[in-house]
């Protein structure tokens, strides 16, 4: 007759983590607050990115990078702000690169972890069903996830002129039926995280995401549908937009 095992003694069930990058100064929206931090209907940006986390019950645990000598001040942002109690909360001192501060925030992560969503703060208003698709499909073995959506432009390959505003000569037109707009949050395998970060150095012509880090590994990466109200607040007239989102949910749905 076999006996169960107590619970202490049962392997813990492993978990996924969000990883926020928030380092970073947002200078294309202007001089002042880092971007993280910026207001959005009253509240800061990272705080929106990290609930948007939060909301997603597959994710158990939230890593917030803060700027190098910031991780007082971010601390202190998350006290003072609601936060779903379910899930856990780590703020850590970020570094000089978006690439170095993932790798941080990686470091800081407990061991149970095996799957990793990194998202950027300063996309504040992606849906929970945006982040649940992509942390289901890492849960289903793809070593790597993004959202995407697909352009609406037509999109040309040109030579980048020596001095802005000059023209620049085209060198192909892609299909545009094979591109897509990526957004975040990405999804990894923990370990093939760890290691692209490890093994893939990021220059002025290399990845420019998380996900194009496991390409250069050679290791696969898949699309699940994104949401247009994932978008990245970059420039003012996107904060705009994120205020007349955030609205019209208020309105609607009472977010």
């Amino acid at each position: 007759m076999s006996s169960t095992p107590p619970p202490t003694d049962r392997p813990r069930r492993p978990r996924t983590a969000a990883v926020i990058p928030a380092a970073g100064r947002g200078v294309r929206l202007g001089p002042g607050t880092p971007k993280a931090l910026r207001a959005l209907g009253g509240t800061p940006m990272l705080i929106h990115a990290i609930r948007a986390m939060a909301a997603s019950r597959a994710v158990s645990l939230v890593v917030v990078v803060a700027p190098p000598d910031g991780a007082p001040e971010v601390k202190h942002l998350l006290d003072e702000h609601a936060l779903p109690e379910r899930t856990d909360y780590l703020v850590v001192p970020g570094g000089e690169t978006r690439q170095e501060s993932v790798r941080l925030g990686l470091d800081a992560l407990p061991e149970d972890i095996s799957a990793v969503l990194v998202h950027d703060a300063a996309r504040p208003l992606v849906p929970v069903d945006t982040v649940d698709a992509v942390a289901s499909a890492v849960r289903d073995g793809a070593p790597a996830v993004v959202p995407a959506l697909p352009l609406a432009d037509t999109v040309k390959e040109v030579e980048p002129a020596g001095t802005p505003g000059e023209p620049e000569p085209v060198l192909a037109t892609p299909v545009r039926a094979r591109l897509r707009a990526v957004q975040t949050p990405q999804g990894f395998d923990r370990d093939t995280l760890v290691r692209a970060h490890a093994e893939v150095a990021v220059d002025g012509e290399g990845a420019t995401d998380d996900a194009g880090m496991v390409e250069r590994l050679g290791a696969p990466v898949v699309v699940v549908p994104g949401h247009e109200e994932a978008f990245k607040v970059t420039r003012p007239l996107d904060l705009v937009l994120a205020e007349a989102v955030l609205a019209r949910r208020r309105a609607n749905d009472g977010f």
